[in-house]
């Protein structure tokens, strides 16, 4: 029963690592910097590429659009790609400001089929991210998966290793409430369960809440 056995594979994740409070950031606009940003590198870099642009006044849309394109990724040089990422940052702001005005509170009355396809339609916005922006920043219910996600539930048991992106998020999304805070919270949970036990090297097996559910026990 996949339905049954993910809601116990949340709630034993939940009881072993409380809340996570994703995403953390002061707002919106900075969850969709934060969501470009993060392709690739720790979160920990992000938020050292976040505190330069906010030193710098850069924290907007409008900033970043009149940002001098080398200063821009020189202040983002801490995230890896930071030129490809400057531009992404580039290309989402113009998107907005031709489109809404510079709103993206605009952006987000739209349904989740088409915020997404918008945001796949901006040159650098690939499937993870524009489904962070949609779940984080606009906060409406889709499920984000990664290489986190992969990793765990290919260990136990749910997946193929070179299942798709999209196959797992229909996965998710057909087999639980479609709930955005509990879609936040469980992407949030299975990073931290994969960053503290499921390792992709050295996996701490026994120290894991869901090692019940885990084939490879």
């Amino acid at each position: 029963m996949p339905k049954e056995t993910l809601l116990n594979i949340y709630n034993d994740m939940f009881q072993a690592f409380g809340p996570q409070h994703w995403w953390p950031a002061d707002d919106d606009f900075e969850v969709i910097v934060g969501a470009i940003l993060t392709q690739s590198v720790s979160w920990k870099n992000v938020e050292k590429a976040i505190d330069n642009l906010k030193k710098e006044g850069l924290m907007s849309l409008e900033a970043i659009l009149s940002a001098d394109n080398e200063k821009l990724a020189g202040l983002i040089r801490s995230t890896m790609y930071y030129n490809q990422k400057a531009k992404k940052l580039k290309n989402f702001c113009q998107y907005m400001a031709r489109n809404y005005e510079g709103d993206i509170h605009n952006f987000f009355k739209n349904d989740v089929s088409q915020m997404r396809d918008q945001l796949l339609g901006i040159k650098g916005i690939g499937p993870e991210t524009a489904d962070s922006i949609i779940l984080y920043a606009a906060e409406k219910p889709i499920f984000v998966v990664d290489a986190y996600t992969r990793r765990i539930f290919s260990r136990l048991g749910f997946f193929c290793p070179d299942v798709s992106y999209d196959e797992m998020q229909s996965f998710f999304m057909d087999n639980l409430p479609l709930d955005a805070a509990l879609f936040n919270e469980y992407h949030a949970l299975i990073v931290r369960l994969g960053k503290e036990c499921c390792k992709n090297k050295g996996p701490l097996c026994s120290e894991c809440p869901v090692k019940i559910h885990c084939s490879n026990m």
